[in-house]
């Protein structure tokens, strides 16, 4: 296992998506990640860094920057999370529909129907 950062000189999200498609189709590669402001790329795997340096300068301008044994990532402390309390969700559900009523006051909750006999120029399709 090696970590590989790169040196890369591109200017466009085209290039940038096809070097993407290029690590990523080099075997014995394990992660990938990319900084697009700093213009580095950090391979992670068992790989070898000329021969993928070798591909990416078919693309753009590629250096080895560093290559090395991969860094471990520290599981970070998340702080203990303070339980909610319950809502009903009756609650909820009467907020979500007076908001709903505020932001459409158009609504109307009321329905006319109209029948055959009531209006005799109704259009009806039989």
């Amino acid at each position: 296992m090696k970590q590989v950062v790169l040196k890369l000189d591109f200017h466009d999200e085209r290039s940038r998506k096809k070097i993407m498609r290029t690590v990523s189709g080099h075997s014995g590669v394990d992660s990938i990640s990319m900084d697009a402001k700093d213009m580095k790329l950090t391979v992670t795997g068992d790989i070898d860094p000329v021969r993928l340096v070798s591909k990416l300068r078919k693309l753009c301008s590629a250096d080895i920057l560093s290559v090395g044994p991969p860094k471990k990532e520290e599981p970070k402390k998340e702080a203990p999370k303070k339980p909610e309390p319950k809502k009903d969700p009756k609650d909820d559900m009467a907020e979500l529909l007076n908001l709903y009523r505020a932001y459409n006051p158009h609504m109307s909750t009321h329905y006319y129907v109209r029948s055959v006999e009531e209006d005799p120029n109704a259009c009806v399709i039989c």
